[in-house]
C-alpha cells in the first residue's frame, strides 16, 4: 500500500540517513532561534538607550532652560533669568555688579530741565537718581568715552600714526586737536587729545587707525555697547557729531563709563585739567602743544559742591545735542558716584544742574 508524503517535508538528501538530517535540521532550528533572540536584545537596547537619551535630555538639560524675562534683574539667580536654583548653587548675576532700575527714581528731589539725568552709586550698587534714562537722544562728545574705550582695548598705545586726510572729514568750526595732514604722533596721544580737548579730527585718526577704517571702527563701536548690554545705542561716528542714526541714553552711557574705568590710562586722562604733547610734522619739525580741559570743573568756571570730589568726566555739546556730561566723583570717604546729564538747555545750565545731582550724594 502506497505511504502519504505530507507536502511541507523535505526528504533528506539521498547521501544522508534520516538520522543525519533529522540532526542537521534541528541545529538549523536551533540557530534561526539565537538569532531571533539576539534580535530582540538588541531592539531592546535600542530602545533602553532611546529612554534614557531623553530622559538626561528632559531632566539634566532641558530643566536648565530658563525664559530671558528682566534684562539686568540683579535679584535673578543668573542674569536676566528666574528660575527655583538655591543661589548657593549659581554664579553671580550678570548684573551683580551694576546699578539697576526700571525707570524714574526720586524724581521729585530735584528739579532739572535737563531732558536726561541721573546719579549711580558704584559701592552700593543703586540708582540714586534717575530721570528719563532710557530715551534715546544724541550724546554729542559724551561719544568719545566709547572711541577711547575701543581704543584702548584694541589698540596699541605705542604706535605712531601718521595724520591723514581722514581727520580733516569732520564739521567746519568743531573742537579739534589742530593736528595736521602728515603729522607723527602716538595713539597714546591721541587717546589724550580725544578725551582732555575734545578733538574730533583725533577721533577720527583713532578710528582709522584701530579699526582699519572709520566704518570698520564704528562697528566696533556698536558691537562693543551690545556686550554691554547699552541696548538702547547705535554709533555712527567716533566723535559725536550729530547724525540720526547715532544716539545712546543716560543708562547706557553709565555702563559705558564704567566700563571705560576699569583702564588705568582712561582714569589718568579724565582726571588731568591739561595734557603737554610733543610730536612731529611731517618734514620732521618739531611741534609742542598743551590741550586744555573743556570741564568747567577743572578751568574754574564752575564751583563744586561741597563735600564732593570731582574726579574727572566727559563733556559733549552741540545744538542736537544740548549740553552733556558724564562725571566720575567721590564723597569725602572715597566712595564713587557716576553722575550723567543729557541735554541740559545750555552750559550755564548744565554745572548748576549738575550739581543738585551732586548734592544727592551722602556725606
Amino acid at each position: 500500500m502506497a505511504r502519504n508524503v505530507q507536502v511541507n517535508e523535505v526528504a533528506s538528501p539521498s547521501f544522508y540517513t534520516d538520522r543525519e538530517w533529522a540532526r542537521i535540521k534541528a541545529r538549523e532550528i536551533e540557530e534561526s532561534s539565537h538569532q531571533r533572540k539576539l534580535f530582540c536584545v538588541m531592539m531592546l537596547l535600542i530602545v533602553i538607550t532611546c529612554v534614557m537619551t531623553y530622559l538626561v535630555y528632559y531632566f539634566v538639560l532641558r530643566s536648565h532652560d530658563f525664559e530671558l524675562k528682566y534684562a539686568f534683574d540683579k535679584t535673578s539667580s543668573t542674569y536676566g533669568f528666574q528660575s527655583g536654583l538655591q543661589l548657593s548653587d549659581t554664579a553671580d548675576s550678570f548684573a551683580s555688579d551694576l546699578c539697576v532700575t526700571n525707570g524714574d527714581v526720586n524724581l521729585t528731589s530735584l528739579n532739572l530741565s535737563a531732558f536726561e539725568g541721573a546719579l549711580f552709586d558704584l559701592n552700593d550698587h543703586e540708582v540714586v537718581y534717575a530721570k528719563d534714562i532710557f530715551s534715546p537722544r544724541s550724546p554729542a562728545s559724551l561719544t568719545k568715552v566709547m572711541t577711547a574705550l575701543v581704543a584702548l582695548k584694541y589698540g596699541n598705545e605705542d604706535d605712531i600714526i601718521t595724520v591723514t586726510e581722514t581727520a580733516l572729514d569732520i564739521e567746519y568750526g568743531s573742537s579739534v586737536c589742530d593736528i595736521k595732514v602728515g603729522d607723527h604722533i602716538s595713539l597714546k596721544q591721541l587717546i589724550y587729545g580725544l578725551l582732555i580737548a575734545s578733538g574730533n579730527d583725533a577721533a577720527m585718526m583713532i578710528a582709522e587707525h584701530v579699526g582699519g577704517s572709520v566704518d570698520g571702527f564704528v562697528e566696533m563701536m556698536n558691537q562693543e555697547a551690545l556686550a554691554l548690554g547699552a541696548t538702547g545705542t547705535h554709533f555712527n561716528n567716533p566723535h559725536g557729531l550729530t547724525d540720526p542714526q547715532h544716539y545712546t541714553t543716560a543708562y547706557d552711557m553709565y555702563l559705558i563709563f564704567k566700563e571705560a574705568m576699569k583702564y588705568d590710562r582712561f582714569m589718568d586722562i579724565i582726571s588731568r585739567k591739561n595734557y603737554y604733547a610733543e610730536y612731529t610734522r611731517e618734514d620732521g619739525s618739531a611741534v609742542a602743544v598743551t590741550w586744555e580741559s573743556t570741564n568747567h570743573y577743572f578751568t574754574g568756571e564752575s564751583s563744586i559742591p561741597e563735600n564732593v570730589i570731582i574726579y574727572g568726566g566727559k563733556t559733549g555739546t552741540t545744538e542736537d545735542a544740548g549740553a552733556c556730561l558724564a562725571l566720575l566723583s567721590k564723597d569725602i570717604y572715597g566712595n564713587p558716584y557716576i553722575s550723567i546729564i543729557l541735554h541740559s538747555e545750555t552750559k550755564e545750565n548744565l554745572y548748576p544742574e549738575m550739581n543738585q545731582i551732586l548734592s544727592l550724594i551722602e556725606n
